[in-house]
């Protein structure tokens, strides 16, 4: 995966060179057998986000507002996987979550368009309004 023609595709207009991203590996948790004691296959992605020239400032921003608790002092974002008992798929693992991240980042939050409620939802509210006060009057006891 060292091949620095590969790219993240994350929409149709981003994609990130992955050589920008730094992979360590380390021992998974868990069950593995004998196996487990000796082969490095938990993947940890590595990539310095806010240092991107492949990331739009506006998705940096979004990506720092929303996944800000993810992200290092230096601006790193880091993801691990440990899901599968191979290195290989453990890489491709994190390099779909660091996509899906960038996908929520990427799209825009709508802008909220002001509405105002009709004259008949006005009216339906008053009138429910006067049934549970007329409700309520019927309950009250009677002073003679």
């Amino acid at each position: 995966m060292s091949d620095s023609a590969r790219q993240l595709v994350v929409t149709r207009r981003l994609a990130i060179p992955l050589d920008e991203f730094e992979f360590t590996f380390a021992r998974s948790s868990g069950p593995g057998g004998q196996n487990v004691n000796k082969v490095n296959s938990k993947a940890i992605l590595r990539w310095n986000a806010l240092a991107s020239s492949s990331l739009p400032d506006e998705v940096k921003q979004r990506l720092q507002a929303s996944f800000g608790s993810r992200l290092t002092t230096e601006g790193e974002l880091l993801i691990a996987s440990q899901r599968y008992r191979d290195q290989g798929r453990n890489i491709d693992d994190c390099l779909e979550k660091l996509r899906e991240l960038l996908v929520q980042a990427a799209t825009a939050p709508k802008r909220r368009r002001p509405t105002r409620p009709s004259r008949a939802s006005k009216e339906r509210r008053l009138e429910s309004k006067r049934v549970v006060s007329e409700r309520k009057r019927a309950r009250r006891q009677v002073d003679e």
